[in-house]
């Protein structure tokens, strides 16, 4: 067993070969996992939404609109995470306009559910991310585009 674990790694091509087939079954567990998180999330808000509904005051909702907005939002970075995993099982790369956007959509989802009573320096480095990220997000699609062309 040894010899051939060693014949494995002294060849390259055996190898990168080797390498590719772990990074493929990471990439399905990866999916997989994500699959069951996001579902759990939907469950949640379900849940949670069906508990602040049918509990008194009838259709009316308990907590507040930004409590449920982030568990919307979750869910909708959870399916581009999820989007990022199969990406990369079709192409075999990471698509970095994919992880920008994912990345955008999960410091909007902070900004969203902000709490007003932090620091200033919060909200200054959150503005930063989005600024930094909107930057990479266009040089990203003007790359993009002029490959394209």
């Amino acid at each position: 067993m040894l010899t051939k674990l060693l014949q494995l790694i002294s060849s390259d091509r055996s190898f990168l070969q080797a390498i590719k087939f772990v990074e493929n079954l990471v990439s399905k567990i990866l999916a997989i996992a994500m699959v069951i998180v996001t579902l759990v999330a939907v469950i949640e808000l379900c849940v949670v939404l069906s508990t602040q509904i049918l509990s008194p005051p009838f259709g009316f909702l308990n907590v507040s609109l930004i409590q449920v907005f982030g568990l919307f939002l979750n869910i909708l970075v959870a399916l581009e995470i999820l989007e990022n995993i199969t990406a990369y099982l079709r192409n075999h790369s990471i698509q970095l306009e994919l992880v920008i956007i994912t990345s955008l959509t999960a410091v909007a989802r902070k900004i969203i559910i902000f709490d007003t009573k932090t620091q200033g320096a919060d909200l200054t480095s959150l503005a930063l991310a989005i600024f930094a990220l909107s930057i990479s997000y266009w040089i990203v699609k003007q790359v993009n585009s002029k490959k394209e062309s």
